[in-house]
């Protein structure tokens, strides 16, 4: 698996872009090597469930709020704006949402439902929501990448300069 070859920081850098919590991004990699992607993916769900209050913050501060693709109509993009305004107000943090699986032409009703309902959690409910919608994010981000990194053309060079760590 082209995952265990990357470079500890290339591997952290990537994960990074899976989940935001630099622990999390230096767990996952710090245990390869991995003998399949499913191994990585339960390795990756295990760090989620142990991430602790301040690796949460700072993976949430990491993300940004699931957003419509660019068909959707104007009306509901509008809806949206104000819906996920109101929600980082209120918690502090964007709204984590996890749509893989919706078809394209659901993803408006799914998203646009669950703010309003998660608009009326307390703090902590939502916490422990988010933190559950994160990890799910994370997973799909995860098989994104090593579907990309089994195929024959990997990730691109351009790719993994965009993970290269900074400074």
């Amino acid at each position: 698996m082209r995952f265990n070859a990357l470079s500890p920081d290339v591997a952290q850098a990537v994960l990074l872009q899976c989940c935001g919590s630099r622990r999390w991004a230096h767990r996952v990699a710090a245990h390869r090597p991995y003998p399949d992607p499913g191994a990585l993916l339960a390795a990756a769900d295990e760090a989620s469930y142990d991430l602790s209050q301040g690796d949460l913050t700072e993976a949430l501060a990491a993300e940004r709020s699931a957003e419509l693709d660019h068909g959707a109509s104007y009306a509901a993009l509008l809806a949206l704006d104000a819906a996920h305004a109101e929600y980082e107000r209120k918690f502090g943090h964007a709204f984590v949402i996890c749509l893989d699986g919706h078809p394209p032409e659901e993803q408006a009703d799914q998203l646009l439902g669950a703010i309003r309902r998660r608009m009326g959690h307390e703090v902590d409910e939502e916490r422990s929501i988010s933190s559950d919608e994160l990890r799910r994010v994370a997973q799909a981000r995860l098989r994104d990448l090593t579907r990309r990194l089994t195929s024959p053309d990997g990730l691109t060079a351009t790719e993994i300069g965009l993970f290269a760590p900074v400074g």
